[in-house]
């Protein structure tokens, strides 16, 4: 186990110096100048040039590129260009919002996603089993961003009976969670209604049902447990596509989290930023795709992990 921990935390590195270079590269392909962004309008010539100079944007890309390099082996994410003020600092205030908004999503994605999959799985081809795949299709196919609209306009508009916006109380949470985990509780339930499927029809489970053993304890201890490997890879790549939704989530509900300082900072090229939120983001998606390898050995004893 620690030889394989070790050997995963090793090959995150060559990944992480790739998603650096890779932000790097497109963010020079964005149009705008930040020194001339902060200078303002009518700025000099010379009063711009002193800030490309401050900024170190004179120096040719590899040599911007190494430095920063350089500076996060340190430790050092590097300044804001729009604020001055460090990047980790700013990130480590947006960063616990993020990481809370993404856990209730995926929490309502598990539950839901899990609970609609059995039921779907129980009773293939009935009338519930029809009505869950159903709206787990409408799940699947509604943008998130509307859906997100459409729950504030009947929640806050008409019903008031949630905030519209804002971060301050656990009702300022549920909107949100509900608009980022719809998608992938409807991603889960089909997973777990397939997986769940191709145990029940093996031999093991009509001998567990020929004992006399209650379909309760059949499903929960024997089905259920051996069908969890494929559900777990989608929880953990969900999880993944949910730190990138929160991107457009934060951004309609007024939310303060990493997602919208990220958008924030593209729109002012502020590089460093940028580069600080998806390096951090990026951490979080590697260690959960390593989380996900671990559950796989808990949930299965006879996978090797190498």
């Amino acid at each position: 186990m620690i030889s394989f921990l070790i050997k995963r935390l090793v090959q995150m590195i060559p990944v992480l110096i790739g998603v650096t270079l890779v932000v790097f590269l497109i963010m020079q392909m964005v149009p705008g100048d930040p020194a001339v962004l902060l200078a303002g309008e009518g700025a000099s010539k010379e009063t711009i040039e002193e800030i490309r100079t401050q900024l170190g944007l004179n120096q040719p890309l590899y040599i911007q590129y190494f430095d920063y390099l350089t500076n996060i082996f340190k430790g050092d994410l590097g300044v804001s260009i729009k604020n001055n003020k460090p990047v980790l600092d700013e990130i480590l205030v947006r960063l616990p919002i993020t990481m809370e908004l993404a856990l209730f999503s995926i929490l309502i994605t598990i539950v839901l996603g899990m609970a609609a999959g059995i039921i779907s799985a129980i009773r293939p081809y009935s009338v519930s089993d029809l009505s869950v795949m159903l709206i787990a299709l409408i799940g699947i196919s509604i943008p998130s961003f509307w859906f997100g609209l459409m729950l504030m306009y009947i929640f806050s508009v008409k019903l008031q009976i949630l905030p519209v916006a804002g971060w301050d109380s656990w009702q300022h949470i549920i909107l949100p969670a509900i608009t980022l985990g719809a998608g992938g509780a409807a991603i889960v339930a089909r997973m777990t209604r397939s997986s769940m499927l191709e145990v029940i029809r093996q031999d093991y489970i009509r001998t567990a049902r020929a004992k006399g053993l209650r379909e309760q304890i059949i499903i929960s201890k024997h089905a259920l447990r051996n069908a969890l490997i494929p559900v777990i890879t989608v929880v953990g790549l969900q999880f993944g596509a949910l730190l990138g939704g929160t991107v457009l989530t934060e951004s309609i509900f007024a939310i303060n989290g990493l997602g919208r300082l990220i958008v924030e900072s593209i729109r002012m090229r502020d590089l460093p930023m940028v580069q600080g939120g998806v390096l951090v983001a990026s951490i979080i998606f590697v260690l959960v795709n390593l989380l996900v390898d671990l559950l796989y050995r808990i949930f299965n004893k006879r996978i090797e992990l190498n």
